[in-house]
């Protein structure tokens, strides 16, 4: 079986492609802003998201039974599955989608991309721990501050205005960084198994208070937002959980996070090709300190860790 492979340290090689993936976790992520402010304009953010974690699950659970695999059957790995949806999926996804029906774009972008920070702070609060060299910790204040300089100071303005949807895109990123240490307890799968089993629980948690609370079959949703739903289900989650699943893996978790601040600059490519929007000026620094940020993270150590 080639699933051990999965856990091998990367060479050169192997780091250049893990680079290249990360870049298209970016991109999938970057998009899903875009998908989720479209879906939400007539489709509530509860009903919204169960559609998006069940689309998704059913398609990569397709995908396992034509490769001829099958999800593991043991309560413990589903217990796993099912802690690694609320984490991954069920919370941020539901706070995401609520704070966009009033947070600015820009503000949404900031408080979006601090995973890696809380990464750091949780780590330290969970038994071993990866221990993270200067450099990293410089890439994270790097990229943070690349990330304000991208979308505009003047984004921060903002700050306050409305606090209970700004505090819940904060506590989606404290999801985030929780689900990417817990995310750790897969490395032993292919990265199809976790995605496939943490979105299908997501929408079991998430259905049935979907049919409560919505009364979905009473909505009436557009077009265009039936179109975002499936894009956001399909790309920016079935495909994106999988390459998540592999660099949490293959990057472990701290340098997996650095995509938050790498999905600033390709959502914001991604608004100016498609929704006519300007960059700031302070952009191609902010750039600059992005790249280097994510570099300085994705860094390998320099010894191999014992664990491994």
């Amino acid at each position: 079986m080639s699933t051990p492979m999965l856990d091998r340290p990367a060479a050169i090689p192997g780091r250049a492609a893990d680079l290249a993936l990360l870049l298209v976790l970016a991109t999938l992520w970057g998009g899903s802003y875009s998908f989720i402010k479209i879906g939400v304009d007539t489709i509530p953010p509860l009903t919204l998201i169960a559609a998006r974690t069940l689309i998704a699950g059913v398609t990569l659970l397709a995908f396992l039974r034509w490769r001829g695999l099958r999800l593991p059957r043991d309560l413990a790995t589903w217990r796993q599955f099912l802690i690694q949806a609320c984490l991954n999926s069920v919370a941020p996804f539901t706070l995401i989608a609520w704070a966009e029906r009033s947070v600015d774009a820009g503000l949404a972008t900031i408080l979006s991309s601090t995973s890696p920070i809380f990464v750091v702070l949780l780590s330290c609060l969970t038994a071993g721990v990866e221990r993270l060299p200067p450099v990293r910790l410089l890439g994270i204040g790097a990229g943070l501050a690349g990330t304000v300089l991208i979308v505009g100071t003047q984004a921060m303005s903002g700050v306050g205005d409305q606090l209970w949807a700004q505090l819940a895109l904060v506590a989606a990123s404290i999801c985030y960084g929780g689900a990417a240490l817990f995310g750790r307890n897969f490395k032993g799968l292919a990265p199809v198994m976790p995605a496939a089993g943490s979105l299908l629980c997501g929408a079991v948690v998430l259905l049935p208070l979907s049919l409560a609370v919505d009364r979905p079959w009473t909505l009436t949703p557009s077009a265009q937002s039936l179109q975002a739903l499936i894009a956001l289900s399909l790309v920016s989650t079935a495909l994106a959980f999988v390459i998540y699943f592999r660099l949490i893996a293959r990057l472990g978790s701290v340098a997996t996070t650095s995509v938050a601040y790498l999905r600033v600059p390709t959502g914001v490519l991604i608004g100016m090709l498609f929704l006519g929007e300007t960059l700031a000026p302070t952009a191609w620094g902010g750039l600059v300190l992005v790249i280097g940020g994510v570099l300085a993270m994705t860094l390998p150590p320099r010894r191999r860790d014992r664990s491994r």
